[in-house]
């Protein structure tokens, strides 16, 4: 799961120490590469990112690249679906101008139509990834029929787009605005501050700076200035809604409140198979895009055995996977545990696929 956090607040604010933190808390979604957009008090907007560990950012921004103070800012850390996990492909990602800069959680299902569109009009894409779609299509309306109103012209924007999002957007034109929206990406939680305020896809990450907290629902825009929020729904709706306290300290928020992280695990079951799903049915049809490729190069036409090779919950998953796919593929299927299939010798061979599941890198 990628991971959004967002500041805004008073000028000649360290901007770059509160998104690294953040960033800090929200390790645990998994990541591959992370980055950081800053607007400083001179007016530049100023990105920083790097592939693999937050540890790599931190390095560059600590040698002699750190943005000064400013007001604005949002960071990200990334889990790749469309493009290598490398520099050029984390986010954020600008637009053409360079005025504008987005982070994003989800998948855009018609990216490859809006890029070609845009395409068409003369933007110019710097990266792999469908996220670098949504920059292109707020800039289109940004300096358009939204003339320079930043929460319309993604409320625009995003009529256009058919997946699943949790976004951050800023404009180094407006420093006292950061523009969040959600609608199936993950969640987005906003923090209510004295004067600042925080955007971020969990509460570990802002806890620190405050324990009043609104949550984003499906479908909803919200717009954070120093002073305040506003949220709307898509529609432009206003919505009204009271804060939520956190009593939890910071180790029982990074768990969501439950006493211990095998019940969180439990209750997230849901939520995590609906995410895993997105961007893979379309008209009540699953589509795996990887082995509809493999299908159509032919790698599959002579399979006669699976072997499903994981470790700890993501091997109890594969075993639940060996039935299901006996069933519909009537293929024989085998769950092994990643420890016993390296120091086996294993019966593999050009008949047999081998799927290997990994969660915290142990099986890999």
């Amino acid at each position: 799961m990628c991971g959004i956090i967002g500041y805004v607040g008073p000028q000649g604010t360290d901007v770059t120490t509160i998104l690294l933190d953040g960033l800090s808390k929200l390790e645990y979604r998994g990541y591959d590469s992370a980055g950081i957009a800053v607007l400083t008090s001179t007016g530049s907007l100023e990105l920083r990112r790097r592939a693999g560990k937050i540890a790599n950012l931190v390095a560059s921004v600590d040698n002699g690249s750190r943005p000064h103070g400013g007001s604005l800012g949002i960071g990200h850390t990334r889990w790749a679906t469309h493009g290598r996990p490398n520099d050029i492909n984390a986010h954020p990602h600008p637009d053409c101008t360079g005025v504008l800069t987005v982070v994003h959680n989800g998948i855009i299902e018609n990216y490859a139509e809006l890029r070609r569109e845009l395409t068409r009009e003369g933007h110019a894409f710097h990266s792999e990834t469908d996220t670098e779609i949504l920059s292109h299509l707020i800039e289109r309306h940004y300096f358009g029929d939204a003339q320079h109103d930043l929460e319309q012209a993604v409320r625009l924007a995003l009529r256009s787009v058919i997946g699943s999002y949790a976004i951050a957007v800023v404009s180094r034109e407006q420093p006292d605005l950061l523009i969040g929206a959600r609608c199936g990406g993950g969640p987005l939680i906003v923090g209510l501050g004295e004067n600042e305020q925080y955007l971020s896809s969990d509460i570990p990450a802002i806890l620190k700076h405050t324990r009043r907290v609104l949550v984003i629902e499906e479908g909803e825009m919200v717009a954070l200035r120093p002073g305040g929020v506003s949220i709307t729904q898509l529609d432009g709706t206003p919505v009204q809604r009271g804060p939520l306290i956190i009593e939890w300290d910071a180790e029982a928020a990074e768990k969501g409140g439950y006493p211990h992280f095998v019940l969180k695990e439990i209750f997230e079951q849901p939520d995590a198979l609906r995410r895993a799903l997105l961007g893979r049915v379309r008209d009540g049809h699953l589509h795996l895009a990887e082995l509809e490729k493999m299908q159509q190069a032919g790698l599959l036409d002579s399979i006669q055995r699976i072997v499903i090779v994981a470790c700890g919950t993501s091997y109890h998953a594969g075993l639940i996977a060996k039935y299901t796919i006996e069933q519909w593929a009537r293929i024989p299927v085998e769950a092994i545990t990643a420890a016993e299939f390296r120091y086996c010798d294993p019966i593999v061979g050009p008949e047999t696929l081998c799927i290997a599941v990994t969660q915290s890198g142990e099986t890999a």
